[in-house]
């Protein structure tokens, strides 16, 4: 497992080196406390493919401002805390490190600044990823008002990129008789 490292003092984070050792790597997409199952269907796609997997973070509170020819990339905070964006990244590592324990799968954990869709998007190309693995978003009135102004990651990347796209559900399914909880009153 590797992680990008931290440019302090410019406030940017230097993009771990692509190498070989992710070309074609399945992509899982993980946010802090979401359901194990994304890992897990990440990881054992992984081994079905041969592929390594890079568990991305995407931290929405920075955005890129510029990269440079060498691969560092330059970002901003949009908010002031940027503290947090490295709490959320911390979480997501102690998942991994907790569900891919006993894989044989090889993985590493990055971080990746800005828009969601577009980050993971740029992560694909760079590596030529075999598959994306997101999951679902929690169900609940909040996180529909959230997607109705943000969009839904997976909806945006299957119209921006050619790879794969493989959604988990985060939680046990509804019954065909049961309402969504946004909708009941």
């Amino acid at each position: 497992m590797t992680e990008q490292p931290m440019d302090e003092a410019a406030g940017s984070r230097r993009e771990a080196p692509v190498d070989a050792a992710l070309q074609g790597a399945v992509i899982a997409a993980v946010i802090p406390d979401q359901s194990p199952r994304v890992l897990k269907a990440a990881a054992r796609y992984a081994a079905l493919l041969g592929a390594p997997l890079a568990v991305v973070h995407v931290d929405v509170t920075r955005f890129v401002t510029y990269e440079d020819p060498d691969g560092y990339v330059h970002s901003a905070p949009v908010d002031i805390n940027v503290q947090a964006g490295e709490g959320e990244l911390q979480v997501v590592r102690s998942a991994a490190e907790t569900h891919l324990a006993n894989t044989s799968v090889s993985w590493e954990v990055r971080q990746l600044v800005g828009d969601p869709a577009l980050a993971i998007k740029s992560l694909a190309e760079k590596i030529d990823a075999s598959l994306i693995v997101v999951g679902t978003r929690k169900r609940g009135f909040g996180e529909s008002i959230r997607e109705f102004f943000t969009g839904s990651v997976a909806a945006r990347l299957s119209h921006r990129q050619h790879r794969p796209i493989l959604v988990v559900p985060q939680d046990a399914p509804l019954g065909d008789d049961e309402a969504f909880p946004e909708v009941e009153g």
